[in-house]
């Protein structure tokens, strides 16, 4: 539960007549990591790494082929077959089928396409004519005149006056054959000579030439009627293309499913085979997986070849490689905060796992900052309703909806603790404190818990540590034993200095805190020394004791704003009930609890509250978890375990 699933690694040496079986039997296990074993292949023939990588490469020009095919039939995917129905294709057989539906369809879709274009030329055409439907304005005369320019458009109304003033110096004529408020026609003309002047002007004054098709002739009504029987003869050729995909969609959909199954499968399958290394005869295939699945698979490797030769290997938590996939194995709804744990990092095969102190810890510290029954319930019933798939938009958070459903419901326990409902703490009777009637208590009562969450950072640090077997880190490390020394000791000494009475002499810590302190400043030159590496310093005495002094400044500092940054959870507990209050002050300003007003007030705040404060405190809680407790021990950087698989993941 605190760590990663044990791994084993898997050496296998397959016959080349069971290679395939073999693969897919690994597949259909969904359990072995693979490891890229392809540099060891000793030949370079028909069955070499290239040629797996030739064939995967084509299986996924194929696949990419069908899903460009389907997308314009609007076909989707379908839900994946057995794994039993998922064996290789060969080429040969797949790709004439392939080549014969895409090229059906994408004549079909250009045809289509091509009436679409059409369809939105003629409708531009008729938009433009619109404005002279009622003139009897021979268009052919206006085309290519020989001494005159000639400009025939819409114009803004407001640009008129500048248009002519523009041409005031040039013979031109301007008649407004339409009127409108807004964009008249209007019809530019003038001498051929001055076409550059008259078309510069025009252009500047925004006047939208109309743009007709050279094959249309006679006067504007004639053309508008051609123009909308050309349109109806367009769109009854659109329905008929349109009605020839749907044919081809109910026709091919099936097949085209069955088929991008197979071909992916293939192409995953060839994929993972180049990554084989080729002997003579036989295969490589190295891998990972989890220790108590490694009898299973033996046994069933066993029944497709019995000439495969197995060698296991378990791998310790502290052996020294970074190459073990780490395989995390959070129980139940623990599951759903392992987001949490990866969006930070992942974590390495020798560390402790925190998905369950994050599962335990983050709810707890989001309902002490965020306390209140009401809003908690709130909180708990819309994580619900996202967590259970309820709300279809919203389908692919559901991990997030179990960590606002908990965070809610731990919201709430806090809500009787503090005696808020609603922001109201005359309601219910506090059954330990109200944040706004004791600050500096609960402030402190804060600041305990990050002490209290600090030091077990510390001790999980050193637990990691000792696992690793990594002795310097466990010993002078500044999260190490030395650090926790250090900052004990530094506790004790603050407490001595603020409590008048304190029972406990300086000198107990005092003494503690000075060596601590040591150690720290000098932990490079002793993790070195304790793992025997030389030299001890890089660089001169001198420049090392200056940099170590800062560097035990640092962590002081670091200690220090880590366990104050607590305080933002009484702080925000206390900010809860204040900004409730205002809420309760403006609805109460809007009229009285008679009114409509009030109420709507009332309503809007709550939601406020809900939604951004509630958003606040779930970055303030995710800030404490990832810079102040994650930095004492989890430093990440694992490798993700990915089993080798013909289908795509779950969906959670």
């Amino acid at each position: 539960m605190f760590y990663s699933q044990a791994m084993t690694e898997v050496e296998l040496i397959v016959p080349v007549q069971h290679l395939l079986m073999v693969t897919n039997e690994l597949a259909d296990q969904g359990i072995f990591h693979q490891v890229d074993t392809s540099y060891m292949s000793a030949e370079n023939g028909p069955d070499s790494a290239r040629s797996w990588q030739q064939k995967a490469a084509t299986y996924a020009a194929l696949e990419r082929q069908l899903l460009a095919t389907m997308q314009l039939l609007n076909v989707t995917e379908g839900t994946p077959p057995p794994a039993d129905d998922l064996t290789l294709i060969e080429i040969e057989v797949v790709r004439p089928l392939i080549e014969h539906i895409a090229e059906d369809v994408q004549q079909v879709n250009d045809q289509r396409i091509t009436c679409q274009k059409r369809l939105e030329r003629l409708e531009s055409y008729l938009r433009q004519l619109e404005p002279l439907a009622n003139l009897a304005l021979d268009i052919n005369a206006l085309r290519h005149p020989r001494h005159i320019f000639s400009m025939l458009g819409v114009i803004p109304a407001a640009n008129l006056e500048r248009l002519q003033t523009s041409l005031a110096r040039t013979p031109f004529v301007l008649l407004t054959l339409r009127q409108d408020h807004e964009k008249p026609v209007v019809w530019l003309t003038g001498a051929k000579r001055d076409a550059d002047i008259l078309e510069r002007a025009a252009r500047s004054a925004y006047l939208n030439p109309l743009n007709l098709p050279d094959f249309q002739r006679g006067t504007v009504p004639e053309i508008i009627t051609s123009l909308h029987t050309a349109t109806e003869r367009t769109h009854q050729r659109l329905e008929e293309k349109e009605a020839e995909i749907k044919a081809l969609h109910e026709t091919v959909q099936q097949r085209l499913q069955v088929v991008l199954w197979r071909v992916r499968a293939s192409r995953m399958m060839t994929e993972a085979v180049a990554h084989f290394g080729k002997l003579h005869h036989t295969y490589l295939i190295v891998g990972w997986v989890p220790a108590v699945r490694v009898a299973s698979l033996t046994q069933h490797l066993k029944q497709v070849s019995n000439d495969i030769l197995i060698d296991t290997s378990p791998i310790q938590r502290s052996h020294t490689r970074q190459n073990i996939p780490v395989a995390l194995a959070a129980p139940g709804l623990l599951d759903t905060f392992q987001p949490l744990v990866t969006t930070y990092a992942q974590p390495r095969y020798d560390e402790i796992d925190p998905t369950i102190l994050i599962a335990l810890t983050f709810p707890l510290i989001y309902g002490a900052m965020f306390g209140d029954v009401g809003h908690g319930l709130i909180l708990a019933l819309l994580g619900w309703l996202i967590h259970s798939r309820k709300i279809h938009a919203l389908r692919s958070m559901a991990n997030l909806g179990a960590i606002i459903m908990a965070c809610g419901g731990m919201a709430t326990v806090f809500g009787f603790l503090y005696g808020s409902v609603f922001g109201k703490e005359d309601l219910l009777p506090a059954i330990w404190i109200k944040p706004m009637d004791n600050i500096m208590q609960i402030l402190l009562i804060a600041v305990g818990l990050g002490i209290v969450l600090l030091s077990t950072g510390f001790l999980l640090n050193i637990i990691n540590a000792w696992v690793a077997r990594d002795w310097g880190r466990f010993l002078f490390d500044h999260n190490g034993i030395a650090g926790l020394v250090f900052y004990w000791a530094l506790l004790g000494l603050g407490a001595g200095a603020l409590i008048a009475e304190f029972p406990v002499s300086p000198v107990v810590f005092g003494i503690p805190a000075v060596g601590a302190a040591v150690i720290v400043m000098f932990s490079d030159v002793l993790k070195r020394l304790i793992e025997h590496h030389r030299p001890l310093l890089d660089g001169s005495p001198g420049t090392y004791a200056i940099q170590a002094i800062f560097e035990l400044f640092e962590t002081f500092i670091s200690l220090l704003s880590n366990s104050l940054s607590y305080v933002r959870i009484g702080a925000f507990a206390v900010a809860h009930g204040g900004l409730s209050a205002v809420i309760f002050i403006l609805a109460e300003m809007a009229g009285s609890p008679r009114t409509i007003g009030y109420w709507l007030v009332l309503l809007v705040g709550q939601l406020f509250i809900v939604g951004f404060e509630g958003l606040i405190v779930g970055i303030q809680t995710m800030r404490l978890e990832y810079y102040e407790f994650f930095s004492k021990f989890f430093s990440g950087g694992g490798l993700r375990y990915e089993p080798l698989t013909l289908l795509p993941p779950a969906d959670k």
